[in-house]
């Protein structure tokens, strides 16, 4: 993953060195359990790790040896010889390759996960913050992009809330279906290693054994995993494609934050882009595009191939790298997100009054016009207000087949906006679960 999209605790999760520090620890758990077995010496498995473990793998050296091997664990396991020496004879008994790789990325996937747990939580803090600021800040809904009726800034927030909500539980799922451990050796079964070594080594590493791994960790587990962050991308570009209509010249009802230097434009100085909501647009298709091959990476051939390796060494960095990054930019954007309740206020008033034709044909239906001949009422006279500039109230109030089934004050009271937002409570209590 390029820098300017990365940060720097999610990538040294998927730097060499700690690939390889986590490949020794899990060599080293299976010899500590193969010793406990009596298959190898305990001072053996001793040494291993006493002299593994402080050693400084070197990564362009292992590089040279995967050069003539073209194989790089058989390059890491010569590489750690050096260090352990004669007692290196009994490491990587009864394994291969696939247990290491794959209970490697085990690990790197859990932790990956954990800081996108706490990427999200950082956001929902931010979210609740905000809706709660804007609970009753009474803004225009809007369906097919055209004004629908009253709502608030608050609810709108609360929505994200919510779904980033459901994002967290799945991406809680994901990780702990992603987190199994395989040590079963060739074709997954356990002819030449015992499965406590797996058990050990599962429990060490905060793992599970896999049921059945058959050599390979089965990849609808990381299909799954792949295709949570996908979602939870898509989140994102939804909440930012919102925030990115709000900013539009003719709207600017919110906007993302425009910090003291900023440049909005090479050539037009006036310019204030919304420019991190459309970086989020497009680092969500990014993380949405690993999520295909991770679902083409479920059908190996028979017990094993290798297929799968090439993608996920690359859609493993990126995909989660690019998530923490873009959860962390749009935490940002919603924390310094400007709100203006007076354009809302006046975007709402645009038409004059349309926004509340609902209520109008309701009351209609309700004093005895049957709804199609109370639909013809209401449009006709909505049909001013577009085409004429007029206002609604005031046709509604000289069209007398409407005041033959409404009253003056039933018609006037259907513009009450407290009535589309006597609900805001119940539905934040429903979100945030508070009195």
């Amino acid at each position: 993953m390029i820098p300017r999209y990365s940060r720097p605790e999610m990538v040294a999760i998927w730097s060499p060195e700690t690939r390889f520090r986590i490949w020794f620890e899990i060599e080293a758990h299976a010899c500590d359990a193969l010793a406990e077995l009596g298959v190898i010496p305990k001072e053996a498995a001793r040494t291993i790790w006493e002299k593994g473990g402080a050693a400084e793998f070197d990564v362009a050296r292992i590089n040279e040896i995967e050069a003539v091997t073209k194989h790089d664990v058989i390059a890491f396991l010569t590489h750690l010889a050096g260090f352990v020496g004669p007692d290196a004879r009994f490491i990587h008994q009864g394994m291969t390759s696939s247990d290491v790789l794959d209970t490697c990325l085990a690990v790197q996937l859990t932790r990956a996960a954990d800081l996108l747990l706490a990427d999200i939580d950082a956001l929902l803090a931010a979210l609740k913050r905000r809706a709660f600021e804007h609970k009753d800040t009474v803004t225009i809904g809007r369906s097919h992009g055209i004004h629908a009726e009253p709502t608030t800034f608050g609810i709108k927030l609360a929505e994200a809330y919510a779904e980033f909500s459901r994002a967290r539980e799945r991406l809680v799922h994901a990780r702990e279906d992603i987190a199994t451990c395989a040590i079963s050796g060739a074709v997954g079964t356990f002819a030449n290693i015992d499965p406590y070594v797996e058990e050990h080594v599962a429990k060490k590493l905060g793992l599970k054994p896999e049921p059945v791994s058959t050599q390979v960790i089965p990849r609808d587990r990381h299909a799954m995993f792949f295709a949570t962050l996908g979602v939870i991308a898509s989140s994102i570009e939804r909440l930012s494609i919102e925030i990115r209509h709000l900013q539009r010249t003719e709207v600017l009802e919110a906007e993302e934050y425009f910090s003291p230097g900023q440049k909005g434009s090479s050539a037009m100085p006036h310019k204030r882009n919304p420019v991190l909501t459309e970086n989020l647009t497009g680092l969500a298709r990014m993380v949405r595009a690993y999520a295909m091959p991770a679902m083409e990476n479920v059908a190996l051939w028979h017990e094993r191939d290798i297929s799968h390796s090439s993608v996920e060494r690359m859609i493993g960095p990126d995909a989660t790298i690019t998530l923490d990054f873009a959860l962390a930019r749009l935490t940002g954007v919603i924390d310094k997100l400007l709100v203006y309740p007076q354009n809302m206020e006046k975007n709402l008033n645009k038409f004059r009054g349309l926004v509340h034709s609902q209520r109008v044909l309701l009351a209609l239906t309700q004093a005895g016009v049957s709804r199609e001949d109370a639909y013809r009422l209401v449009q006709r006279n909505a049909m001013k207000v577009w085409e004429e500039g007029k206002d609604f109230l005031e046709e509604l109030l000289a069209d007398k087949d409407v005041t033959a089934a409404l009253s003056v004050a039933d018609i006037r009271e259907k513009f009450d906006l407290g009535y589309h937002t006597k609900h805001v409570d119940t539905i934040f209590r429903r979100v945030f679960g508070e009195g």
